[in-house]
């Protein structure tokens, strides 16, 4: 499935559409999905991830309120940094785990219900990818219709694990989670195209981290127990484009951590 244009709005389902920002590079794909949730008939709108501070998308995502609240996933610059300047523009006030994110309004935590502009999103603790990951559940008449991922399940590939704030055991625990959601779960990811299973994607990318520990392991036994994460990249990600190493170190120290936390 392909992206629209920068700036287009583009409805996914019956209660959410996506403004792509444009902000692309190896690390944020085509660039920051920017979700606009409303049920039918709603003026008003919830807003998740209004992106960096990038005025042009600020504006163009103001455009489709009145903005009644905003939600992060998490604290990374490319879905938070421009939220106090969305609320500046919207009035609307920012909800996020993280207490620093927070504008007129209370902290998200696990477990809490949030409704509004017509939609009702149950909020999903998801840490590993940083420690404040959140995922919406976005809830229809009996299940959950989707699921706002944020960087824990991409449109395409998979997610770093952003060590040492982000660390791979809280990441299995949260992908576990969501491959206990109801089949057919839509995945409204933090960047790339939706997807349609969330049970699915997250069996697979548990699968992914499994066959990844193992080639870590693999590599230590080759270079030592002592050996480095740029030097287990050099191994494990030898087929890897150079530009994507910084990130695979990143997920290679998270990886390293899990195993001699374990005594592997």
């Amino acid at each position: 499935m392909t992206h629209p244009a920068y700036g287009v709005l583009r409805s996914v389902t019956p209660l959410a559409s996506v403004l792509l920002a444009e902000n692309p590079s190896p690390m944020t794909l085509e660039g920051t999905n920017t979700w606009v949730l409303r049920a039918p008939g709603e003026t008003g709108c919830v807003v998740v991830d209004p992106g960096e501070e990038d005025e042009e998308h600020l504006r163009r995502v103001a455009a489709q309120g009145p903005v009644e609240l905003v939600l992060l996933t998490h604290r990374h610059p490319d879905h938070a940094a421009g939220a106090r300047r969305f609320a500046e523009l919207t009035g609307a006030p920012v909800r996020a785990l993280d207490p620093s994110l927070v504008l007129g309004a209370e902290a998200l935590g696990d477990g809490d219900v949030v409704a509004t502009a017509g939609v009702e999103l149950r909020v999903v603790g998801t840490p590993g990818h940083t420690s404040d990951s959140l995922s919406f559940l976005l809830d229809g008449p009996d299940a959950p219709t989707a699921v706002l991922t944020g960087d824990t399940i991409l449109g395409r590939g998979t997610t770093v694990i952003a060590h040492p704030d982000g660390a791979l055991g809280p990441y299995l625990n949260s992908l576990r989670r969501l491959a206990a959601l109801p089949e057919g779960t839509a995945v409204l990811p933090g960047h790339g195209p939706e997807l349609p299973d969330a049970p699915a994607v997250a069996t697979a990318y548990l699968a992914h981290r499994e066959q990844r520990l193992e080639q870590v392991r693999a590599a230590l036994g080759e270079l030592g127990a002592d050996a480095t994460a740029r030097q287990v990249v050099e191994v494990v990600y030898a087929d890897v484009d150079r530009a994507l190493w910084p990130a695979a170190e990143a997920s290679v120290r998270a990886q390293l951590d899990h195993l001699r936390s374990r005594q592997v």
